[in-house]
């Protein structure tokens, strides 16, 4: 049928699309220091640690707990603490594990599901998505930290991170 094979090509672009965000993510972290991995231009800012746990925080309510059926634990505030939590090395962990099993449920989804209707915030914004419209929006906010990491990475390690192919300047 047509729409599986649209299904499943959506499926598996957005798991690699999901691999290539954390690729980028992960050699930003390895880059930084502990220090580095929590500092912050100021309170209103996150920190590469803080978006590493918001995205896992993410992932586990929309993808886990949305798609899945996994109990919905999420602690969002927490996710953002001025004071951290966590060593930079667990934050780091948590967000590998999380995008991962995530990821998972991603590729192990039956196309014709992606019509289904979740609610991944059950007290949030967001209610009643279809999976496709959850697994849309779980990429596209993943890439968007991941952004964010690169140019907080770029500017606390005052260098070129070599992320794309090579350039020509």
């Amino acid at each position: 049928m047509q729409n599986d094979a649209v299904g499943a090509k959506f499926l598996e672009f957005a798991e690699r699309r999901m691999a290539m965000s954390e690729a980028d993510i992960l050699s930003c972290a390895g880059r930084l220091t502990e220090e580095q991995m929590w500092r912050r231009g100021g309170d209103h800012e996150n920190s590469v640690a803080n978006l590493l746990l918001h995205l896992a925080g993410n992932l586990r309510q929309w993808v886990l707990h949305g798609i899945d059926g996994q109990p919905d634990v999420r602690e969002r505030d927490a996710e953002f603490s001025l004071h951290p939590t966590l060593s930079a090395t667990e934050a780091r962990a948590v967000f590998v594990e999380v995008l991962a099993e995530s990821r998972k449920v991603i590729t192990g989804l039956a196309p014709e599901r992606l019509l289904e209707v979740i609610d991944p915030q059950p007290t949030g914004t967001w209610r009643h998505l279809t999976i496709l419209e959850g697994i849309f929006q779980v990429v596209g906010h993943v890439q968007l930290h991941a952004g964010q990491i690169i140019v907080l990475t770029k500017q606390m390690a005052a260098t070129d991170l070599d992320l794309t192919m090579p350039r020509k300047r």
